[in-house]
């Protein structure tokens, strides 16, 4: 086909010939026509957009759904040392930020003490004083050696001094003040060890109802009455929680039972 379109070609003047090919090479070399791609160009349907990335979804604790939950630094928890009581508890530790308490309205300062007052103080107290908020610890709060009370139970023989966080460290010394919890008014929670050397909570299932606990800060004394003795799930982290009335929460483990904890709880007594 090529050499008959040479020899056709040939048999014309140089001029044509020249012109011939490179009409022959623009034909060959020429793009394909635009309307070979042809498309259409039309909005997409209402409501098939992503959701922005610019704006940030509305947080609500304590909501139904997972993306309703607060996961900020505000609910974070340092992880318990590894071989405490609370080690394999789902959700204990210390808070990160324990100076921030969910649904808090004010805070107060005063008396070497920063109390943060909860949402709700109303409720039955069964004749025990309204809790007045949620005392943080401070620095103030510290004896020179470094604990924060004493705690006792003349029934059981238990005299001890508290420190702070329920690590290992601070288990060796006595017993250890859950830093999630208050120092002072509302739930004062507490965990010891219940066997070796410093079994210092290896009695406290066998308090009865109407024992008496009582608690020495820098913030003053009281005197609690025993009224719950009971084994909890490892699960069930809500013997912590604040409350309106003033008490005080007693932790340890249970001996060959690692999914479960006595938790000794009492109110205090009404002056």
């Amino acid at each position: 086909m090529k050499k008959f379109r040479m020899r056709s070609i040939s048999r014309f003047p140089k001029t044509t010939q020249i012109l011939s090919l490179m009409l022959l090479t623009a034909m060959i070399l020429a793009p394909t026509p635009a309307s070979a791609l042809e498309y259409t160009e039309a909005d997409a349907a209402a409501g098939s957009f992503g959701k922005p990335t610019s704006v940030e979804p509305v947080t609500v604790i304590g909501g139904t759904y997972a993306y309703e939950t607060d996961v900020s630094k505000n609910t974070a928890y340092i992880p318990p040392a590894f071989g405490s009581p609370m080690a394999d508890l789902p959700g204990s530790g210390e808070l990160l930020m324990p100076n921030l308490v969910s649904g808090s309205a004010e805070t107060v300062t005063g008396g070497g003490a920063v109390t943060m007052m909860p949402p709700s103080t109303s409720g039955s107290t069964n004749g025990s004083p309204i809790s007045t908020g949620y005392t943080v610890v401070t620095s103030e709060l510290y004896y020179s050696g470094g604990y924060l009370g004493t705690l006792s139970a003349p029934a059981i023989g238990l005299n001890v001094k508290v420190y702070q966080g329920v690590e290992m460290d601070s288990l060796r010394k006595g017993a250890g003040h859950f830093e999630s919890t208050s120092i002072w008014d509302g739930n004062v929670a507490f965990a010891g060890h219940n066997r070796g050397v410093n079994n210092n909570f290896g009695k406290i299932h066998t308090l009865e109802i109407g024992d008496t606990i009582q608690l020495t800060t820098k913030l003053g004394t009281r005197t609690y009455t025993v009224y719950s003795v009971c084994k909890v799930s490892v699960n069930d982290v809500s013997v912590l929680d604040s409350t309106g009335e003033n008490i005080v929460t007693l932790v340890t483990c249970v001996m060959n039972q690692p999914d479960y904890r006595w938790c000794v709880q009492a109110r205090q007594v009404t002056t």
